[in-house]
């Protein structure tokens, strides 16, 4: 692996036309290695920078799964409960599907038959539960409130409580109703509006984004979200048992959702062209785009973000992980 390789990788998705790129690398528990390109606002020029805040879209996903299997493990909704014990009614109102016959594992590897919904669509009729993998983040909202029904304390203060506090990541959280970002943060620009249409470049640092909530609300920085995954992959945050279940996938064949993956509980592997496989997540939210990958064991992690979501993201990372990964 060259390290010149990988900042090759940041310039190129600035040469592509983003404005900027950050990735930083551990290997062996140590970070060996950080990367920026490009700017942090089109506005003033400012370079980016490794102690950024930026929204993590749905890797939020790994931080619900962590949370509500370590309630499993503490003898709170099991995996195997049907949504209707925790919300009755509410699927039926809202989505016109049957919680009686969908549980919370269901919800996790995106095999409940429910479709997703973001703003200005709304979700056609549920599938068969069990059947496909669906991706849909109405399966993580589901959770979310699940987690709410259960313990009587918010979300973001479960994740701050389980996570966030206990590994020192003093950058995570899940902002509520003001949608802050902190400072520092890079500025957020899309090519799409609100509503997914095509637009020019725009400023989205401050768009509401409550909406996505526990399917990909969350706010970190790339060290935070290093530590993470790193604890995870290394079966620090979870018990035996809820560790085999996070890393248990479903195939992702078929479901025009990203290729060469498969899904757990809140995390997916991915195969590089290279036949390596990794595991963590990806998450896109309008303005950011952010990947955080590393090996089974933990022993190599790489996060990288890009604070323009009109990039082709995939063939980006790809080419970033490529060049840490692949011999």
């Amino acid at each position: 692996m060259s390290h010149a390789q990988l900042q090759h990788a940041l310039d190129q998705a600035v040469a592509d036309g983003g404005p900027g790129a950050i990735a930083e690398l551990e290997t062996g528990g140590a970070k060996v290695w950080s990367g920026t390109a490009g700017v942090a606002d089109l506005t003033t020029g400012h370079a980016r920078r490794a102690d950024e805040h930026f929204r993590i879209g749905s890797f939020t996903k790994a931080f619900v799964g962590t949370v509500v299997l370590g309630l499993a493990a503490e003898g709170g909704p099991g995996l195997d409960d049907p949504v209707a014990r925790w919300l009755p009614g509410v699927v039926e109102e809202h989505l016109g599907g049957d919680s009686a016959r969908i549980t919370i594992r269901q919800l996790l590897n995106h095999t409940s038959g429910l479709p997703d919904a973001y703003p200005g669509r709304q979700p056609p009729a549920p599938e068969e539960p069990g059947k496909r993998f669906i991706y849909s983040k109405v399966n993580y909202n589901l959770a979310g409130l699940i987690v709410e029904r259960a313990t009587g304390v918010p979300l973001a203060e479960q994740i701050e409580r389980r996570v966030a506090r206990p590994l020192g990541l003093t950058g995570t959280y899940l902002p509520g109703t003001d949608n802050t970002l902190r400072e520092p943060h890079a500025r957020h620009y899309s090519k799409a509006d609100e509503l997914g249409r095509p637009a020019d470049v725009h400023d989205v640092t401050g768009a509401d984004l409550s909406w996505a909530g526990a399917a990909g609300g969350m706010v970190s920085t790339i060290a935070d979200l290093r530590r993470f995954l790193g604890e995870l992959l290394r079966g620090r945050l979870l018990a035996p048992e809820q560790q085999r279940e996070m890393f248990t996938t479903v195939p992702t064949d078929g479901a025009d959702w990203v290729p060469d993956t498969a899904y757990g509980l809140g995390v997916y592997c991915q195969r590089l062209p290279c036949g390596v496989t990794l595991w963590g997540g990806g998450g896109y939210i309008q303005g950011s785009v952010t990947y955080a990958m590393g090996d089974r064991d933990g022993g190599r992690i790489l996060v990288g973000n890009l604070n323009g979501d009109w990039n082709d993201f995939l063939a980006t990372f790809t080419a970033l992980y490529q060049a840490c990964f692949c011999r």
